[in-house]
């Protein structure tokens, strides 16, 4: 009997209590988990896509901009953070991971025609490439 009535007490006292809601100012910055095993690296074929892609959406939901340094992976979360390094010239470049894909053979990466020039390969088309993650996006960034 004395839990019930200790039950009622604590149930009434939630009823009554004033409501409170946490809102969003929407400048909040959000951080990024910076700190990454450097053996987190993968080795494969990339390709590139342009402008029959131009202003398309992207799995993340954004518009694909071929002049933007974002790539496509099968697996990284969205907002990844990615050196590429060409094994055949040994240039690199950070791209941000926002689409899925290459849907073409056994590629790994996909990556914007401005991330292919800067890498040389936009001629070629495909190339050898190092996959090395550099940042993750925190918990709190990929649920938005």
């Amino acid at each position: 009997m004395k839990r019930l009535i200790i039950g009622c007490a604590v149930a009434g006292l939630i009823a009554l209590s004033p409501k409170s809601e946490a809102r969003f100012s929407g400048s909040l910055s959000l951080p990024r988990l910076s700190i990454v095993p450097s053996n987190e690296h993968e080795t494969g074929v990339a390709s590139w896509y342009g402008e029959e892609f131009q202003g398309d959406t992207t799995a993340s939901g954004e518009v694909y901009d071929l002049n933007g340094l974002t790539a496509a992976h099968h697996t990284l979360p969205f907002g990844t953070t990615i050196r590429v390094t060409n094994l055949r010239n040994h240039k690199n470049i950070l791209l941000r991971v926002n689409d899925r894909g290459p849907r073409l053979g056994k590629r790994l990466l996909d990556v914007s025609w401005a991330a292919a020039k800067h890498l040389g390969f936009d001629h070629s088309g495909t190339t050898r490439v190092r996959v090395e993650v550099v940042s993750r996006p925190s918990l709190l960034s990929a649920q938005r």
